[in-house]
């Protein structure tokens, strides 16, 4: 698999991220597969950020920790990133007073890079710019070295900045200035190669994908508190808001978020709330009341790394453990985690048909790096997903009703629900223990009925969610991988590019962690021998679930917990190491 990498590094407010929406929409109406990643502090302006395109002309769905290019807009990008850059690699940048870095060049000559300094802010001050637009000199730069038109980017460029035009004649007087740069005589142009036909994609991220799933649902209620990763959900839902018809309020608290979801959802308007872990631990006795009145609840988890604040705006899949035993009591509860931008369109439309056809909370776990990552995927299929709401709605039925029928004992522990108002028949939506129409009880034997029903529902519903997927061979693997989330993209890429290879690997993958169907991982562990968890956390919370529900132990765990997501090379590394000693 051929792939190209480039990386742009600078301070937060030196264009990065305008300079990635740039190239990686260039690149994809030229033709290419990528995706595109930003690594940032929790500072709104100032610190090292940087942007990160991978492209080829296969489906690109992770990234590498190598680079071929890097673009460096400041001196902190400049020597952060050159150890990141290949062996004959090319180092861009505008730094004016780089001869008096003397690491500069022993760093170029230890890391095999080709460096190339253009003066970019005097060329934009010279053009009537600013210094902000030496982002747009590297770029035209840039363009030359893949060997690219420069009508192309100029086309984005002007897209980009079309609502500020004495701005953008200047911006493309840089980049037309940067193109022509008399350094290039001393670089051979890239040689990429270009798929034939334009293939049609879409280029978005997990954020648009998540929340035009859930407009997709019939959503009618958006309720949230702020909390990064999540919060650029609720930045789509409100901007949308007047083409849907979805009522936004961004609440003063995480607590009233909830509750305010919960009344929503009992008085049956389709409703959910996001957040991050630190925001859902506000969440959870709240939780635990719907678990008690059966009342549907979506709750969407933007994982980023903790305890307490951590790492604000970096990646992790450590909250699953949170998901699944979170708020106080036993209840059945639902937890499905999305992968990528396909999986965030649909799961959160299975969300809600979970949560209303078993009354039941249901937690969709997602990531910083799926929910912030770009990447070129098939436009989505609409209307394939029907809408179960679950609610008694037809005239005939609702006459019929009693009280007794909303927490009626039945084998599939699912009672009938019905939207207060539409029956004659009330019934009590009741935080303490009660009987079958809701009124308050302790009597033990009723007690224990009701938990026992509520629990069977947890049955009902593993019973009839979908198996995990095997990615790779069937069975027999040289080695094999377990996963959820956000691993799922950077095995897919791996298994395509070791199949090449002859080396054969398999990835059972979970979009449904919890309840856990263990029969599946038990029949993989079966069929292969050589089996590894793959999973971004410190102590493996998803494979000491299946160790326990299966009896079953894994190989070894490749595990991650720097804030960072799992690279395409350093997996394939992990693999090849492990495969030369087995053999």
């Amino acid at each position: 698999m051929e792939r190209t990498t480039i990386k742009v590094a600078g301070e937060s407010g030196m264009g990065l991220l305008s300079s990635g929406h740039i190239i990686s929409r260039a690149l994809k109406h030229l033709g290419f597969y990528m995706t595109v990643d930003r690594e940032y502090p929790s500072l709104i302006k100032g610190g090292s950020s940087n942007v990160q395109i991978e492209f080829g002309i296969k489906q690109v769905r992770s990234l590498s920790t190598k680079v071929d290019i890097v673009v460096a807009l400041d001196r902190h990008g400049l020597l952060e990133h050159i150890s990141s850059i290949k062996r004959n690699g090319i180092l861009i940048h505008g730094y004016e007073r780089h001869n008096f870095i003397p690491e500069l060049k022993k760093l170029a000559k230890k890391h095999g890079v080709r460096v190339f300094y253009l003066p970019a802010r005097q060329i934009a001050k010279s053009l009537g710019g600013t210094s902000v637009m030496v982002n747009m000199v590297l770029l035209g730069f840039l363009w030359r070295v893949l060997g690219l038109d420069a009508k192309n980017l100029k086309q984005e460029v002007s897209r980009q900045f079309k609502s500020k035009p004495a701005l953008l004649n200047i911006d493309l007087k840089c980049i037309d200035a940067g193109y022509k740069a008399s350094d290039l005589n001393k670089i051979s142009q890239l040689k990429l190669k270009k798929n034939k036909k334009v293939s049609k994609t879409i280029l978005l991220d997990g954020t648009d994908s998540i929340s035009l799933g859930a407009i997709h649902a019939g959503l009618r209620n958006y309720y949230m508190y702020p909390m990064s990763p999540a919060s650029g959900i609720l930045t789509y839902i409100a901007k949308t808001s007047h083409e849907t018809g979805i009522m936004v309020k961004q609440a003063e608290d995480e607590i009233t978020a909830v509750q305010m979801t919960i009344g929503s959802m009992h008085a049956g308007s389709r409703s959910m709330l996001a957040t991050s872990g630190g925001g859902y631990d506000l969440m959870t006795e709240s939780i635990s009341l719907a678990g008690m009145t059966e009342t549907p609840l979506v709750i969407i988890i933007g994982q980023r790394p903790g305890p307490a604040t951590g790492l604000a705006t970096w990646t992790c899949q450590s909250d699953l453990n949170l998901a699944i035993h979170s708020s106080h009591g036993d209840f059945p509860r639902a937890v499905i985690a999305c992968s990528d931008q396909k999986s965030s369109f649909e799961l959160i439309q299975h969300a809600f048909n979970i949560a209303e056809t078993y009354q039941i909370p249901v937690i969709v776990l997602t990531e910083k790096e799926i929910l912030e990552k770009y990447s070129t995927v098939e436009p989505f299929k609409q209307n394939t997903i029907p809408i179960k709401r679950g609610i008694v709605t037809k005239k005939s039925d609702l006459e019929k009703l009693t009280p007794k029928d909303r927490f009626a004992i039945t084998k599939s522990g699912i009672s009938k629900r019905w939207i207060p108002g539409t029956s004659k028949a009330y019934f009590y939506a009741n935080g303490d223990e009660h009987n079958i129409d809701g009124k308050i009880t302790e009597d033990a034997k009723s007690v224990s009925d009701m938990m026992e029903k509520r629990m069977r529902k947890e049955t009902t519903l593993k019973n009839n969610l979908p198996d995990p997927i095997i990615h790779g061979v069937k069975k027999n693997a040289d080695i094999s991988f377990v996963g959820w989330g956000s691993s799922k993209t950077v095995m897919l890429d791996v298994i395509d590019e070791l199949k090449e290879k002859s080396v054969k690997i398999n990835y059972l993958h979970y979009d449904y962690v919890w309840p856990i169907k263990e029969k599946p991982a038990i029949k993989f562990f079966q069929n292969n021998k050589n089996i590894y968890l793959i999973e971004n956390n410190f102590t493996g919370q998803f494979g000491k679930h299946i160790e326990a529900i299966t009896g079953k132990k894994f190989k070894s765990k490749m595990l991650k917990y720097n804030g960072r997501s799992f690279h395409f090379d350093e997996v394939i590394a992990y693999i090849k190491k492990r495969i030369k000693s087995k053999r």
